[in-house]
């Protein structure tokens, strides 16, 4: 099996640590392929953001699914673009986020999200309620550090960790769920120093695409999700034109 796991944002050292979570995560006889976006936002903290990375994850997620990926994972907490991945995969797509709420409500009753900038809780909040989680998710908050700012400041992981440890007290949640894919190193660690279940979205997703593709499950291309009309596409998206 091969699953490709695809970093929507152009920073390659994210990539690679994505990567390190997802292998860490497979099961035997099964490939992680780690792949960054060739276009787009160097993280993505934003719509503006969001909304231009979605490009080069589609172009991403159609050459995987040309070169044999069985499945796919959209390695950002946002889960940007998801739907239109899944509308053009050749086996199931999953996010990250959504991926990271489904694990937390099976090992716990309430789950606290700890992400990144104050300005994406909101969106984290919106995926919880669109998911069907919204009741189960009792908090959203930040670190206020940068995505970028993970790899190289050396205050984030402890930084880090005091928000998980305020958003558990404050919230009175069972789970953690850390909000962004670039934190998925910490998982494990904050997990033994907060004694409760940390989920890490990469994880996650990189277990559920598993067992989606071993049950013979994919996308299904009934109403919403069926493969999109032909059509023309100007300018530069010229080359995103289906046939």
């Amino acid at each position: 099996m091969i699953i490709d796991v695809v970093n929507p944002n152009t920073t390659g050292s994210m990539t690679a640590l994505v990567a390190e979570g997802a292998r860490a995560a497979a099961g035997p006889g099964t490939t992680v392929r780690a792949v960054t976006s060739r276009s787009g936002p160097a993280s993505i903290e934003s719509h503006y953001d969001e909304a231009l990375a979605v490009p080069g994850l589609l172009e991403a997620v159609l050459e995987g699914s040309a070169t044999g990926a069985d499945a796919h994972v959209v390695a950002c907490f946002g889960d940007p673009g998801l739907d239109a991945c899944r509308e053009v995969a050749r086996g199931p797509v999953v996010g990250v986020a959504e991926a990271a709420m489904h694990a937390a409500v099976l090992v716990g009753r309430s789950f606290s999200v700890v992400t990144t900038l104050g300005r994406t809780t909101a969106r984290a909040r919106e995926l919880a309620v669109r998911y069907g989680f919204g009741e189960h998710c009792a908090g959203v908050h930040a670190c206020e550090i940068p995505v970028l700012e993970l790899e190289t400041d050396p205050l984030a992981r402890a930084t880090t960790a005091a928000a998980c440890a305020k958003a558990l007290d404050d919230d009175g949640s069972d789970v953690l769920v850390l909000g962004c894919a670039g934190m998925t190193d910490l998982a494990a660690s904050l997990a033994a120093e907060l004694g409760v279940p940390v989920v890490d979205g990469v994880a996650a997703a990189v277990g559920l695409a598993q067992g989606l593709v071993l049950a013979g499950l994919s996308t299904s291309r009934r109403g919403e999700y069926a493969r999109p009309p032909a059509k023309a596409y100007a300018g530069d998206l010229q080359r995103f034109a289906l046939r």
